[in-house]
């Protein structure tokens, strides 16, 4: 077991903010491990279903816990910090983490350390090399929030956009329900996008000002122009997946870019970063990459296991607040939005 010297900082993490229970250990800055129990029986119904999701909760959290800290070698008498996702999320799964992080805490009589999820996405890259530097903008992608953000310092930043619907990872998973592929359908349609021509189908772009977002009429011609086609041919999208996926995939990605290279030019910074679950997708991480390779971009996107929910990222940015000394009072509560 690792030894722990006094001016170790040695942080418990713990994201339980939608379907996925997490936690990892950090030491002065370091991942030391980073486990994920993840919820299969959702599938059974096409998306999380919030109730089921808090009550594998409570199953997930002792196990995984346990197994994050024999992983990294430590001890409960180790740890000087318990860090847990504040919000936003589903109500009923941040209870679950944050009851087990208070108690824990309060066991233990260590700092408790309160972590905003989509801040935490962004914190993801300051795990690894090579890590960006401030200021910087990130496109912070998943199933519930689409924005960009003018990074300041760690814990300091701007929305200067973001979706006024739908996000842009609600929009994969619609548009892979329409085409009929399983939950979670956002990676089976970058699966298949792979093998399709994405200009077979070219779907109508969101006409939004500035640098906010808007996937709702996307979606919305995506259907109509399915259920045309099927009372054509019932067999269209079988014929035609590949090609329908890459065509999706092009739609939501060019949405996705053209705000990001329009935030630099308004902002004139050149230091772009990609964040949250949908930053996992293939096609946006090279689109992301080749458009800073023209325009002379330093792009910075985290690992892969970094990039959907994970406690690691948890870990990080409750590593810097505890540098502030920033800590919860035991009476905190964890917010949905």
């Amino acid at each position: 077991m690792s030894a722990k010297s006094e001016s170790d900082i040695v942080i418990l993490a713990i994201e339980s903010s939608c379907d996925d229970t997490a936690a990892a250990v950090i030491q002065n800055g370091k991942i030391l491990s980073n486990k994920v129990a993840s919820q299969g029986i959702h599938e059974l119904y096409g998306g999380v279903v919030p109730e089921l999701a808090s009550r594998a909760h409570q199953q997930n959290i002792v196990p995984v816990v346990d197994v994050a800290l024999k992983e990294a070698g430590i001890g409960l008498n180790q740890l000087t910090a318990i860090a847990f996702t504040k919000g936003p999320g589903l109500i009923g799964s941040l209870m679950v983490g944050s009851s087990f992080a208070k108690s824990l805490a309060v066991s233990l009589d260590i700092p408790l350390i309160g972590i905003h999820h989509m801040q935490a996405h962004v914190l993801a890259h300051f795990i690894d090399d090579p890590k960006p530097s401030f200021p910087f903008l990130c496109l912070t992608v998943s199933g519930g929030h689409t924005q960009i953000v003018k990074m300041t310092s760690y814990f300091e930043g701007e929305v200067l956009g973001k979706t006024i619907d739908d996000a842009a990872g609600e929009a994969f998973d619609k548009s892979a329900k329409i085409l009929g592929l399983p939950y979670p359908g956002g990676p089976l349609i970058d699966k298949y996008a792979k093998e399709g021509n994405p200009d077979a189908f070219p779907f109508p772009q969101p006409q939004i000002p500035n640098l906010d977002f808007s996937f709702s009429g996307l979606k919305t011609s995506i259907l109509y122009f399915i259920q045309k086609q099927v009372k054509l041919n019932p067999n269209f999208v079988e014929e035609n997946l590949a090609d329908l996926c890459a065509s999706v995939q092009k739609a939501i990605l060019k949405h996705l870019m053209k705000k990001i290279i329009l935030a630099s030019d308004q902002t004139g910074i050149k230091e772009i970063s990609l964040a949250g679950g949908v930053s996992a997708n293939s096609g946006l991480r090279f689109a992301i990459f080749e458009e800073g390779k023209k325009r002379n971009w330093n792009t910075y996107i985290p690992a892969f296991e970094y990039c959907t929910d994970n406690a690691a990222m948890i870990a990080m940015a409750a590593h810097y607040k505890f540098l502030e000394q920033s800590f919860e009072s035991m009476d905190t509560a964890p917010f949905a939005r």
